[in-house]
């Protein structure tokens, strides 16, 4: 089965009819018939910016649950350590620390694929194994 990592951006543009990346995102998104998986950090960023409108955070925990996303938490003590080491080997691009967590995930599950906005980030950034990711959306 597929698996494609999923950032920040497309869960807001989904919910969004009025981003203009929304039909971008929504295209791909329905087309697609596999494994969704992000991370905590993503979420509490995606509700930070859908919490202006008032069904925002509804809209994004039922796409979460319908959509069977899957979340892992990373902000254990080495998890935490080993994603500021990112974030300041990246501080020039720059990296945040939900962008941190999604290479950290695709290093933990071997995936390489994700559906993100952010270009410019996601193909700088490259694991400890030196893989590049590849933008579900460019392709």
């Amino acid at each position: 089965m597929t698996t494609w990592l999923l950032d920040t951006g497309p869960l807001v543009a989904y919910l969004d009819a009025s981003d203009n990346q929304h039909q971008a995102v929504c295209a791909a998104w329905d087309r697609f018939r596999g494994r969704l998986v992000t991370t905590s950090a993503v979420i509490t960023e995606a509700m930070h910016f859908v919490a202006s409108s008032t069904q925002g955070p509804r809209y994004l925990s039922d796409l979460v649950s319908t959509c069977q996303i899957e979340v892992f938490d990373l902000c254990r003590p080495p998890e935490l350590d080993q994603a500021v080491l990112l974030m300041e080997h990246y501080a020039d691009t720059p990296m945040d620390f939900a962008d941190a967590t999604l290479v950290l995930l695709s290093e933990a599950l071997g995936i390489v694929d994700i559906l993100t906005l952010d270009r410019r980030g996601f193909s700088t950034y490259r694991t400890r194994q030196g893989k590049a990711m590849r933008m579900v959306l460019d392709g």
